[in-house]
């Protein structure tokens, strides 16, 4: 690996800057990007494994970030379980059929992941064959939570009552689901590892929806169950958003790194966590609409706030699609001119 910075911060290895990526950053924010997706379907781009691949490189050419992430989405995985979502313009999200029920339950799978998400793995060999070792691929799922919550939801949502109503009054049906989205979920991030990826993002979205004791009974122990069962084929990231309250139990998991969002300090996330675990993040991604001096002067505080080491550069959640091009070459840029 010719940048291997990425990977020598998730070992906690001393660096001369820290690494960084953007969440999203192969997307919507792009007009190469743009000028994809006006051609073809949402599904369709995650499905074609060129179109995948292609729209993964396209932020490394531009800004060349130390990582790339692949190009895909966390619905795959349900529409691999026979829950079948589709992709509506100005809704996201939708499932005709939500779960409601333990017989809803019953009629989901746990699928051959060759035959079902091949397509995923042939994205990941041509992403990489293009990438030419020159930085490492991350490959990614949503936590066992964030997908029931989608599934039993229906679309997207501001409280995921729905969700967690299941959760509370359903919870054999809902821990039996959960169980069938974390054994999908071991088996498809390890044949990604196989097919390439040299490190795993696990995005747990909606965590912070949960009390603290219900986060730990429905997201977290699921997210272990996972962290575990990769921890000896590649890195582990864990970004629960919202969940700052989990980043100590969190610290003392075999995760490489766990990311951090807006809302919590690098100081408190750092006490939390007894800096003793490498974070990721955490800039506002509304903040990419500051001027571009004032995003670097941002960033540059954050790397001081965070520390160099055991340290990756990131937003606290994805880059927005209305964030103009020098502002997130600012971004990249502040990170890539840092001297301590």
């Amino acid at each position: 690996m010719k940048n291997n910075l990425f990977l020598k911060a998730l070992k906690g290895k001393t660096v001369n800057r820290p690494p960084v990526w953007m969440m999203r950053q192969a997307g919507r924010y792009l007009p190469e990007f743009i000028a994809i997706r006006e051609k073809y379907d949402f599904f369709t781009r995650c499905r074609t494994p060129e179109l995948a691949a292609e729209i993964t490189v396209q932020p490394i050419r531009r800004y060349g970030m130390d990582a790339a992430i692949l190009f895909s989405d966390i619905l795959v995985i349900p529409q691999a379980m026979n829950i079948p979502f589709e992709m509506k313009e100005g809704l996201g999200p939708y499932l005709p059929n939500p779960i409601r029920s333990q017989k809803d339950v019953d009629a989901t799978i746990v699928p051959d992941i060759d035959e079902t998400l091949g397509y995923v793995m042939d994205a990941i060999k041509l992403t990489k064959e293009m990438l030419n070792d020159e930085i490492p691929l991350i490959g990614f799922a949503g936590s066992p939570w964030t997908i029931l919550c989608y599934c039993i939801q229906g679309q997207g949502s501001k409280t995921f009552d729905k969700a967690k109503e299941f959760c509370f009054t359903q919870p054999i049906a809902a821990h039996t689901l959960l169980q069938k989205i974390t054994d999908t979920t071991i088996a498809y991030l390890k044949e990604k590892v196989k097919a390439g990826v040299d490190v795993v993002q696990i995005f747990d979205s909606w965590g912070g929806m949960l009390s603290p004791k219900d986060y730990q009974e429905f997201s977290w122990k699921y997210i272990q169950q996972i962290i575990e069962a990769l921890k000896d084929d590649a890195p582990v990231i864990s970004f629960a958003k919202g969940a700052w309250y989990a980043l100590e139990e969190a610290s003392n998991s075999n995760a490489s790194a766990l990311g951090v969002d807006w809302t919590i300090t690098p100081q408190v996330a750092r006490k939390l966590t007894g800096n003793k675990i490498t974070l990721q993040g955490n800039l506002d991604p509304t903040r990419l609409l500051s001027p571009p001096k004032e995003i670097k002067k941002l960033v540059t505080q954050m790397i001081n706030d965070f520390g160099k080491d055991k340290y990756i550069v990131n937003l606290g959640h994805g880059i927005l699609p209305n964030i103009p091009l020098d502002h997130a070459k600012a971004f990249i840029d502040a990170v890539k001119e840092y001297r301590e």
